[in-house]
Order: structure tokens, then sequence, then C-alpha cells
């Protein structure tokens, strides 16, 4: 007897092969198995139910809030991006992940999910309830991390639109119509909480909404706060709002006529055939504008570049008593959350809030950001060194997306995975570190 080809697909380029499609037997994030682990140990998705208020009546109701939040998340995080897509991850590892003994049923439908994020979570009450979820989840995080410092950077981002979103609008300074979400990172990459604004604010819109839940979570945590943030936050009520909670800073300033007199001296070309390297020169003084109730200090850094007829000129407002040169290193390092707002455009599009209803995008965006701090903690918590350095896509390309052949027997259901980019011993180290989780404090 010969090999049945029936169901099978053959290719003419070589007749030994054979394609066979056999979508509940086989799954392409098997790596979602990993996220759910590190979910569980540190109790994140199954706060929902109770945060969640329930909208939904009847004797119909298939799906617990918890598993569809989790799903909504967990697609977000595997590259899924729009509720459509829901359909294709009707698949092992995703009712594998959904909630306990969920390979009995299917996941929610694209249907379901729709519902869920479009009526359920749409309302006043649920918006803020998930603003509250990503709060107790990155206070868990935090928990769990050594640090008696936190880093609070804070930057506006652009969202292009291609339709006629309510609330969206043209920005000039993106020369697109689009939206101007506010985001708010802490040192180690975890997004503290983001807002969705109109696309024609100013980029420091709303700052004070933003940013004080956050302090007042910190107030009684006994750790220094420390805050950064580029010129369209110099302004004196940021400034007067941060001395008055404590709270150190380090703000760009835009220069002016004033500023620039301070630093003549720092002006001329240094003598001699310039170096590869640039001359950097620091000078900080008093000063103090007339919109503010005091003087305040102010660094001067003045770079000259070789081949460059003019410096680079860059002022900044402090009240940190560091040595202007450590000052500038601790700004600088703001550009992490320049780039973590890239890692959330790449990895998982979430300027892409292509809804109709300004409340609905404002849930999208609530999303994307939980399953950004859950990637992210993924990345700080079970990654080993020799792959701590793994940017937010290759955590989805090379862990999540693992291929996985899934064999179900009476009592258990194996997934056997692809051993390619993530080998079997790496994995069991991912699995060791977070199971390591439970002994840290909650």
């Amino acid at each position: 007897m010969g090999e049945g080809q029936e169901g099978s697909l053959k290719l003419h380029f070589d007749g030994h092969l054979r394609l066979e499609f056999r979508g509940a037997k086989v799954t392409t994030d098997a790596g979602l198995l990993v996220v759910r682990e590190l979910d569980e140990m540190l109790g994140l998705t199954e706060m929902a139910g109770e945060m969640i208020s329930e909208n939904r009546n009847g004797r119909n109701v298939q799906h617990e809030l918890a598993g569809l939040l989790r799903q909504s998340v967990y697609a977000r995080l595997a590259g899924y991006e729009d509720v459509n897509d829901q359909e294709a991850l009707r698949d092992p590892a995703m009712r594998a992940v959904v909630g306990k003994k969920a390979l009995d049923r299917n996941a929610a439908s694209s249907q379901t999910v729709s519902r869920f994020e479009t009526e359920t979570l749409v309302t006043e009450q649920n918006i803020e309830a998930l603003s509250s979820i990503n709060a107790v989840w990155v206070e868990k995080a935090i928990a769990r991390t050594n640090t008696k410092k936190i880093v609070l950077d804070m930057d506006s981002s652009e969202s292009p639109v291609h339709g006629a979103q309510e609330g969206s609008a043209y920005n000039g300074h993106f020369s697109s119509r689009c939206y101007h979400p506010l985001f708010v990172f802490n040192q180690f990459g975890d997004c503290e909480g983001a807002t969705l604004r109109p696309g024609n604010v100013h980029s420091a819109d709303g700052w004070r909404d933003l940013l004080e839940p956050i302090v007042d979570r910190y107030k009684d945590a006994d750790k220094k706060l420390y805050f950064r943030g580029d010129a369209a936050f110099a302004s004196p009520g940021v400034y007067e709002y941060l001395e008055e909670n404590r709270i150190l800073y380090a703000i760009r300033l835009p220069a002016n006529q004033v500023l620039s007199r301070e630093i003549e001296h720092l002006m001329t070309r240094p003598v001699g055939r310039p170096p590869k390297r640039p001359r950097v020169y620091y000078h900080d003084f008093s000063y103090r504008a007339a919109s503010w109730d005091k003087p305040r200090r102010v660094i001067a850094k003045v770079e000259w570049h070789q081949g460059e007829l003019f410096p680079r000129v860059g002022f900044i407002v402090t009240n940190m008593s560091a040595l202007a040169k450590n000052v500038v290193r601790f700004y600088n390092k703001r550009g992490n959350c320049e780039r973590w707002i890239k890692e959330g455009k790449s990895a998982l599009d979430w300027t892409r809030l292509s809804c109709t209803r300004f409340s609905s995008n404002q849930v999208r965006l609530a999303l994307f950001v939980l399953a950004y701090n859950m990637g992210n903690f993924l990345r700080r918590f079970a990654l080993p060194s020799q792959v701590s350095h793994w940017s937010l896509s290759s955590i989805q390309l090379k862990l999540i997306k693992i291929g996985a052949k899934v064999v179900s027997h009476s009592r258990r259901t194996i997934f056997q995975m692809a051993e390619v980019a993530v080998p079997e011993a790496l994995f069991a180290a991912l699995l060791e570190r977070i199971r390591c989780l439970v002994a840290a404090p909650t």
C-alpha cells in the first residue's frame, strides 16, 4: 500500500514534498504560553473581573471578562492589532492561554471581542478601570525591582489617522492629521500611563492630569522621584508642581537672547586644529524668566564638532545639585523614552487607532499599553542575560512566534515546540526565572 495522498497538496519543484493544512493541530504563536505563565505568576489579567464593570446580561454569556481582556492584550502583543484578526487566533495557543481548560472550547470570536472593546470597555468607568489596571501592573513590577529611585520621562507622539475619526485634527508639527497621545515611562521601560488627546493640542497639554496620579502612587513608596522632559514641558506650572512635590527634574529649555548672552565666552571657536572628537564645555548659572516666580539653575552645554562652523548649544533647567556634566548625562538618557515609544509603534503598531469614536480609540490605546507592558515585563523579569538585550520586536518574532504541533491525549495536551531561535534550554530558563517571581513581594 502506498502513502495516502488525499488531503495534501503537491509541489512541482520536488515531488517528494506534500503540504497538509490541519489548522487546529498547529499554532504559530506558541510563545504566548510563556506570556501566560508570567501573567499567572504576577496576577495581572485575572484582576480584570473585579475592576471592569460588566454590562452584559442574559444566560448566553460564555466568556469571562478576564479571558476577554487576556485575549485582547495577548493578540496585540503577538502583533495582531485589529479585532478582525481574532478569527485567526482561535487556535490551540490562544485557546490554551485565555482561560483554564480553554482548549475544550474556542476562544472568543472577533464579534465577541469587538463588542467587548467597543461596548463594554468604552464606558467612562471602564476606561478609568483600564488605567487603574495598568497602574496596578506597574506597581507589581516595581515591587519586584530593586531600586530606590523612579525616573519619570514624559513625551508625546503622533498617531496618524486616515479617515474622519472623532477628535483627530491636523497637526502642523507632524504635518499630518492625527491624534496626539501623551506617555509617561519609568527608567525600566514600563509605561506608567498614557492618555489619548486630539491631534491639534500642544505637546504638554494635559500633563498634570496624567502625571499627578502617577506621583501620588509613589508618595508612600519610599522612593525618590525624578522627572525629565523636552522643551515642550518648560513652563512655570511644571517647575512649581515638581518642586512642591520634591521631585528632582531636568527639562530642556528653549534658547533665547538672555540665555545666549550667558555663554558668549564659549561661542568663540577654540584655537588650533579641531580634534575628531567634539570639544564639550559646560556652564551653569542662575536665570529667571519674566514668567517665573524665582530664579532657577540653568546648565548650558556647548559642543564644537569637527567640520561644523557653529557649535551645538543646549540649555537645561534643573533643581538638581549634581555637577553640570552629570545633569546633562542624566537628561540625555531621556532618549530611551523615545525608543520605547518607537517600540510600541513598530512591534505593536499602537498608532493604529482606526475606530470612529474617540472613546473607542481611548480603549484601543489603553489595550496597546497593557500589551506593551506585558512584553516589557517579560523582557525585564524572564529573559536570561544572554537575550536580555532583545527588543520588543525580537521577543515577538523569536519567542512569541514559535511554531508548534499540538498533540492531544486523554489527560494532557502537548505542544511540540519548534526549536529554532529559542532552544529548549533557553525556554526552560525563561520558565525558571518566571517561577522565581512567586517568592518575590507582591
